[in-house]
């Protein structure tokens, strides 16, 4: 018997919880799906992340991340949303059972790789969450695409969906703070609101080092041209 870690709201949906748990014990075939779309989208990325560093000698990527989704996650997520909870639902449904996170120096590498990956004429985009430019209340940012990739495995050929998340270097520092602090539960209510605040606080700082330091990085890239420019001439 798996030990959940179900919210309290769900706990009186246990025995529908225990089913979807058996369900997904004999359906090994359907996350053999989802790992191979994990590590195929790693492949993909880890291969423009070699092709642009060796036309600018420059990593566009720092870090991939991969993440399968927990049977509680997609049991809560299911829940939450409505949704039938059964194996189709989950893949009709749910876009990050597959979890891709993609960590870049600077905001411009995130729209370059996200911009080549898109391109790639196999992958489908059903839609872009974009919270750098629209972040969310909180301060989080970050650029989510959900998207759908195909796998070929020898039961056959499946597109299938996941979530990749692409951001910089200082959005991962805030997001990892923000989730771990998010979490604890006996803080006071008013303690917790100053806190929220100040996190906020924190985004708008973390956000104006990312702008400040692409401006750095613009000056140096156009003097490097400059220079080659002239010993040209």
């Amino acid at each position: 018997m798996p030990n959940t870690g179900l919210k309290k709201e769900h706990m009186i949906d246990y025995a529908e919880y225990m089913d979807l748990y058996g369900q997904l014990e004999s359906a090994t075939e359907l996350f053999t799906y989802y790992r191979s779309a994990m590590q195929e989208l790693e492949t993909r990325l880890n291969m423009l992340n070699d092709y642009f560093s060796m036309y600018s000698e420059q990593n566009p990527i720092t870090a991939i991340h991969t993440r399968l989704k927990s049977i509680d996650s997609i049991f809560e997520k299911l829940k939450r949303r409505d949704f039938p909870v059964n194996v189709q639902s989950i893949i009709d449904n749910l876009y990050d059972v597959a979890g891709i996170r993609v960590i870049c120096p600077f905001i411009d590498d995130v729209y370059r790789v996200s911009d080549k990956l898109l391109k790639q004429d196999d992958i489908i985009l059903v839609e872009k969450k974009d919270y750098i430019m629209f972040p969310k209340p909180n301060g989080y940012r970050s650029l989510h695409l959900l998207i759908e990739v195909p796998v070929f495995l020898p039961p056959g050929k499946r597109m299938v969906k996941a979530e990749v998340q692409m951001r910089t270097i200082a959005m991962e520092f805030w997001a990892n703070l923000e989730h771990s602090m998010r979490y604890k539960k006996d803080t006071d209510p008013e303690t917790m609101k100053e806190i929220s605040e100040e996190l906020k606080n924190c985004a708008l700082t973390s956000n104006e080092l990312d702008r400040r330091m692409q401006e750095i990085r613009y000056r140096i890239e156009g003097e490097q041209l400059l220079k080659t420019e002239g010993d040209q001439e």
